[in-house]
């Protein structure tokens, strides 16, 4: 396994767990509204997939509907049983205090309190309050039946798996691609960076929005107690975020310390941080470098033939740089190039040589690009991600490239080719 490098989230910006703080949440008109729909909330479970968190959250906000309807002994047994199980998760005390305190008199607000202990735990207070909303949101909010990410047009057999993190809700899907598609699995609540998303250098802690893929596995036992159960790191910078002159490293999807369940929604340094059930359940459900991970300040949300139309055109320009090629015309394959191409380091004119080499060995025979994916990424301009095996008619072997593809006057470019 990889050794451990520096993460972006350092463990000196942790906080020390404390006892839960009861608190003010939301209005109670607010907070019950949401409840009718809870009811209805289902998830998706898979063989092998373990989603012990994923329970646990289902389980508090069981404890939640079962108070707004006034259930409050059925309700009392539920949370006492949940925090029993995990006693370092702090919702679950908080409104287990709070059905304590209802033995004894009304309850005012959800987290009932003295106005001078909110005051005393305020910055905790508002981190508590904001998790809340976001898990409730995520279990409300659930994306039609069958759809998925936009981003992810072509996924090849290759990666058994992909990822989409959603900031807007906090939440991390997790889909496992079978031979009808990508299905989605399971979806956790995750914590981003303290000032939000959108990274453009190190130390700005945002987490970067973008296409990325795992590049290692990170055990446990190569990591301090702050990381938790393991680590999956993410090739950030990517050629987009080089090309436009973005730095920073070390971002991760990891645990967090044995002391605490969660972190706040808002809370690293840009790393996207996981209970430690849902990332030991990432780890043992995705493979180095084939996994996408695609980071979106709010994920668009498609049905298979809207992706398979949207997916058209590019093939359609893919299929074209590939005749090219292999008709060994050097003038027409260059014209797919943008003038600022690179490849590590290499300009246009320096990497000419290296492409008119491969088309030379081709002689004339036909080009297959075998476990094809491409990744449609959407900010201030129209970007694809596309990795496949460059194989030769005859050939059982060949290049594995990714390049990045860029929309200019309605023409897609390639900015980037690079052997991974």
């Amino acid at each position: 396994m990889v050794k451990s490098t520096r993460c972006a989230d350092g463990a000196g910006m942790l906080r020390p767990a404390r006892r839960p703080v009861w608190l003010w949440l939301v209005c109670a008109l607010t907070w019950f509204s949401v409840f009718p729909a809870l009811g209805a909330t289902t998830t998706r479970e898979t063989p092998g997939l373990t989603r012990t968190d994923g329970k646990s959250e289902q389980r508090l906000l069981e404890v939640l509907g079962l108070m707004s309807r006034g259930e409050n002994r059925e309700a009392l047994a539920k949370a006492e049983k949940l925090v029993a199980d995990h006693p370092n998760f702090q919702l679950a005390q908080l409104i287990y205090g709070d059905l304590l305190t209802a033995r004894t008199r009304a309850l005012q607000t959800i987290g009932d309190m003295p106005a001078e202990t909110a005051r005393a735990g305020a910055a905790a207070l508002s981190d508590l309050r904001e998790e809340t909303q976001q898990r409730m949101t995520g279990f409300r909010d659930r994306p039609p039946e069958g759809f998925i990410p936009s981003a992810f047009l072509k996924v090849s057999p290759q990666a058994h798996s992909a990822i989409a993190v959603d900031a807007s809700r906090s939440r991390l899907y997790f889909f496992e691609n079978t031979p009808n598609g990508l299905q989605l699995r399971a979806d956790y609540y995750v914590s981003l960076g303290k000032l939000g998303t959108a990274k453009t250098q190190e130390g700005d802690q945002r987490t970067p929005l973008g296409v990325y893929f795992v590049s290692s596995h990170l055990e446990r036992k190569s990591l301090s107690d702050f990381y938790g159960s393991g680590a999956l790191t993410l090739n950030y910078p990517n050629m987009l975020d080089i090309r436009r002159g973005k730095s920073g490293r070390g971002i991760w999807l990891h645990g967090t310390p044995s002391t605490q369940f969660s972190r706040a929604p808002h809370s690293t340094d840009g790393c996207i941080v996981l209970t430690n059930p849902d990332i030991t359940a990432l780890i043992e459900n995705t493979s180095v470098r084939n996994t996408p991970v695609v980071v979106a300040a709010q994920l668009v949300w498609k049905s298979p033939k809207q992706i398979d139309e949207a997916a058209k055109s590019f093939q359609n320009t893919l299929n074209e740089w590939r005749e090219a090629k292999v008709s060994g015309d050097v003038k027409k394959t260059l014209a797919f190039y943008t003038p600022d191409f690179s490849s590590y380091g290499k300009s246009l004119d320096q990497y000419t040589p290296l492409l008119k080499s491969e088309m030379k060995a081709l002689k004339g025979r036909n080009l297959e690009l075998k476990d094809l994916s491409y990744f449609q990424w959407t900010d201030s301009a129209e970007t694809m991600v596309v990795s496949f095996g460059e194989v030769a008619q005859g050939k059982k072997t060949g290049i594995h490239k990714r390049q990045y593809w860029i929309r200019s006057s309605k023409e897609w470019k390639i900015f980037f080719e690079g052997v991974h």
